[in-house]
């Protein structure tokens, strides 16, 4: 299926790894002009490497913080006019709620909510003017089940959905969708660090904590980054334009749910 965004810009944030990475190669395949971003110089060189050979598109590359005005006004100004915009920031660790003081609790807010809404406001009007616009918010699975040990994440998180859900029933008129995707189990570097932890506490080994860690999935076995991705460039298409103000769980048919 031709998506219909070859020549489209895009922004994808966090992108020198993981999820952000696995997003930043689809839409590149997809024939996007790509900006990937992140805050270790040599990763990014060699993820930008990376996109170059796997695609045949050479990315834009902006190092810097996302939970920095500096930072987010890098990504604006090396690409002004983005089509597409992917939201994405590392989660904080899981903890106890008797250690999450003030300051914790700021932090989470700045990096999980707050740097993605400034980023949207940031272009979101530019996209209503051209009548074309893609935002998707790399959330995850904890926004629609939530756990107390990543409550960080969750509230934070959640407040992003609610105002992006909020935002998208006005800019959808002007073909601008704003969707999110729940990760949940996806063979990242993130979930080897949840396994790690997971080893670390509850004293297992770590293949042991692996198969903890695969017990709720349904699929009985984790994600891929590229199946992920997949889904993240099908609603930056042309096709997905009625499709906005959606929470899509990528979690290998894991949420007990039904809605």
């Amino acid at each position: 299926m031709d998506l219909g965004i070859a020549g489209r810009s895009a922004i994808i944030c966090a992108s020198s790894r993981g999820l952000g990475k696995a997003c930043a190669l689809a839409l590149a395949q997809e024939g996007c002009r790509v900006l990937i971003n992140g805050r270790d110089a040599e990763q990014l060189k060699r993820t930008a490497a990376e996109v170059e050979t796997t695609t045949g598109h050479r990315p834009l590359v902006v190092r810097g913080d996302l939970n920095t005005d500096e930072g987010r006004a890098a990504l604006i100004a090396a690409c002004p006019a983005p089509d597409i915009l992917i939201t994405n920031n590392g989660g904080p660790a899981p903890g106890r709620i008797e250690d999450w003081d003030h300051a914790v609790w700021l932090q989470a807010i700045e990096a999980n909510m707050l740097s993605a809404i400034m980023l949207i406001q940031g272009v979101v009007g530019g996209m209503r003017e051209r009548r074309f616009g893609r935002i998707i918010n790399i959330t995850s699975a904890m926004v629609k089940s939530p756990r107390l040990p990543l409550g960080l994440s969750t509230a934070s998180r959640a407040g992003l959905t609610a105002f992006s859900k909020a935002l998208s029933s006005e800019v959808v008129r002007d073909n601008v969708t704003i969707n999110n995707l729940l990760p949940e189990r996806i063979e990242t570097d993130r979930l080897r660090y949840m396994t790690e932890q997971l080893a670390k506490h509850r004293k297992l080994s770590l293949e042991d904590a692996r198969t903890e860690m695969l017990r709720p999935v349904a699929a009985r076995r984790f994600g891929k980054p590229e199946e992920f991705a997949a889904a993240c460039a099908f609603l930056c298409s042309v096709q997905a334009s009625y499709i906005s103000g959606q929470n899509l769980q990528v979690d290998g048919g894991s949420y007990d749910g039904l809605i």
